[in-house]
C-alpha cells in the first residue's frame, strides 16, 4: 500500500526498502536476439540441440586410428608392426575396411573410420619405415584401452538435448555450445530502458566550465554506467532544474518510453526538494527513507505504472542507494535469481568510531592476507560528496544499526563490489 507524505518520517530498514522495491518489479517480456547479444543476458526458454554435438566419433589428438584388439599383445619386447594405409584429415573420412595389420594416419577432429575403435597417439609410435603416412610401418610397443583418444558422437548433447534451460544465465562458454548446437538466436528477457534524470539548478553539463554558484553534473553518467553493469539500457535525460512543474513534465514524459526511471537529487524535505511531491501526486510513493548512510533520503514509487526511484543527489549517496536497492530490481527484470553482490567477513585494520545510529556503509578495501582470512581497511575520507573513493575501493564494510563502535581486530560483514552476484569467495 503506498505511503501519503505525512509518512515521510517513517524510515525502514535496507532489508525492508528491497522488499518494498522488489515487490513492485517483474521480469520483462521475452525477446529473440542474435546468439552474440545474448552473452550475459538470462535465457527466458529452454535451448535444445537439432543435433547430436558432435555428430561423429572422431579423434582427440593426432595419431593412428586401429583397433584395439590389434595390439593388444604389444610389449616392449614384442612391438606389434601395422602398414599405415590411409590419412585423414580433418573434415576427409575413410569409409575403407582397415586390416588386421593396418592402420590409418589421423588428425586430431577427424572422424573415426568406422573400422577403428581408438586413436594412439603419434608421440608413443614409433616410425619403422617411412614418415609416417600412407605406405609407412609404424610399431607399437604397449596396448591400448577401446576407445583411446576417441571423443564420442553426442559426448556433448544428443539431438533433442536441452543444453540451456530458462533462467540460465550465458556465458561465453554456452556461447560455443549453443552454437555447436545450431541454436544462431536466443529467447531471453529484455533489458531494462532505464531513464536517469540528474536534478539540481545549480548544474551543468559535464562539457561545460561551472560559473560562480554551478558544478558539473557527474550522477548522470556514474548512474548510467551503474545501468549498464546491471545490464540495462540507460536513457540519460537533460538536466532537471529545481521546479516542481519541470520535473513533473520530466517525469511524467519519462515514463512513457523507460522500464524503470531515476532521478538524483531532490529526495530530502528541502525547499526544493520535489521528487517526493512529484510521485505522489502523479502516482504513487511506497517509500521515502531508509535506514542507511550515505543514502537515507531515497524516495520509490510509481508513475503510471512505471517504477521510479529518487535517489540523493550526494554522489555516494546516490552510489550506494544503486546498489544496495535499485541494481537488484533490474536484475530481477532480466530473470536473475541471483541479486545479492557476495559478503565476506573481514577483519579491521583500525577503530571505526559510530556518531549515528543508522547502518554505515564504509567504502573500503579488503585484502586476502596470508593465514587465508580477509583484512578491510576503511577509507579515510567517507565524504558522501566524492566518487573517487568508490573508485580505489572494493568493498562496502557494514557498521550495523546503533551506536556501538568497531575496534581494530574486530571481524565486520563487508559486501564484495566488481563481481558478478554469483561468485562464491
Amino acid at each position: 500500500m503506498a505511503v501519503t507524505l505525512t509518512d515521510v518520517n517513517q524510515m525502514i530498514s535496507v532489508e525492508e526498502a528491497r522488499d518494498v522495491v522488489l515487490s513492485h518489479v517483474d521480469p520483462l517480456p521475452s525477446e529473440r536476439v542474435p546468439l552474440l547479444d545474448a552473452l550475459g543476458r538470462v535465457a527466458a526458454a529452454p535451448c535444445a540441440s537439432d543435433i547430436d554435438v558432435a555428430p561423429f566419433a572422431h579423434s582427440a589428438m593426432d595419431g593412428f586410428a586401429l583397433r584395439a584388439s590389434q595390439i593388444a599383445q604389444a610389449s616392449e619386447g614384442a612391438p606389434v608392426q601395422l602398414a599405415v594405409i590411409a590419412e585423414i584429415g580433418a573434415g576427409s573420412v575413410h569409409d575403407g575396411p582397415i586390416g588386421e595389420t593396418e592402420c590409418v594416419r589421423i588428425m586430431t577432429g577427424a572422424e573415426l573410420p568406422e573400422a577403428a575403435d581408438s586413436v594412439v597417439k603419434y608421440e608413443v609410435v614409433d616410425v619403422v619405415t617411412g614418415d609416417g603416412k600412407p605406405g609407412s610401418v609404424v610399431s607399437f610397443a604397449s596396448p591400448c584401452q577401446t576407445g583411446s583418444n576417441v571423443r564420442a558422437a553426442g559426448e556433448e548433447a544428443h539431438a533433442g538435448d536441452v543444453v540451456l534451460e530458462a533462467g540460465d544465465v550465458i556465458g561465453a562458454a554456452g556461447m560455443g555450445c549453443l552454437a555447436s548446437c545450431g541454436i544462431t538466436e536466443v529467447d531471453t528477457f529484455r533489458r531494462p530502458k532505464v531513464a536517469i534524470m540528474a536534478t539540481g539548478s545549480e548544474l551543468v553539463p559535464a562539457a561545460q566550465v561551472p560559473g560562480p554558484g554551478h558544478i558539473r553534473e557527474s550522477n548522470s553518467q556514474a548512474m548510467a554506467a551503474c545501468v549498464l553493469e546491471a545490464g540495462g539500457v540507460p536513457l540519460v535525460m537533460p538536466i532537471v532544474p529545481d521546479a516542481y512543474d519541470d520535473l513533473l513534465h520530466a517525469l511524467t514524459e519519462a515514463v512513457k518510453d523507460a522500464d524503470f526511471v531515476i532521478t538524483t537529487g531532490g529526495a530530502a524535505n528541502g525547499d526544493y526538494d520535489f521528487i517526493k511531491q512529484v510521485v505522489a501526486d502523479a502516482g504513487e510513493v511506497y517509500m521515502t527513507q531508509v535506514n542507511m548512510r550515505p543514502g537515507k533520503a531515497q524516495t520509490f514509487g510509481k508513475v503510471g505504472g512505471t517504477p521510479v526511484f529518487g535517489l540523493p543527489g550526494n554522489p555516494a549517496a546516490a552510489y550506494c542507494g544503486f546498489q544496495m536497492l535499485i541494481r537488484p530490481a533490474l536484475r530481477k527484470m532480466q530473470g536473475f535469481q541471483a541479486l545479492s553482490f557476495p559478503r565476506i567477513r573481514a577483519r579491521l585494520t583500525q577503530d571505526v568510531k559510530k556518531k549515528d545510529p543508522r547502518r554505515i556503509l564504509l567504502r573500503s578495501t579488503y585484502v586476502k592476507t596470508a593465514d587465508g582470512a580477509y583484512e578491510v581497511t576503511p577509507a579515510k575520507n567517507q565524504s558522501s560528496g566524492l566518487f573517487g573513493v568508490i573508485q580505489r575501493s572494493n568493498c562496502m564494510a557494514i557498521m550495523p544499526e546503533g551506536l556501538t563502535p568497531a575496534q581494530a581486530g574486530d571481524e565486520v560483514e563487508c559486501i564484495v563490489m566488481g563481481v558478478p552476484e554469483e561468485t562464491v569467495l
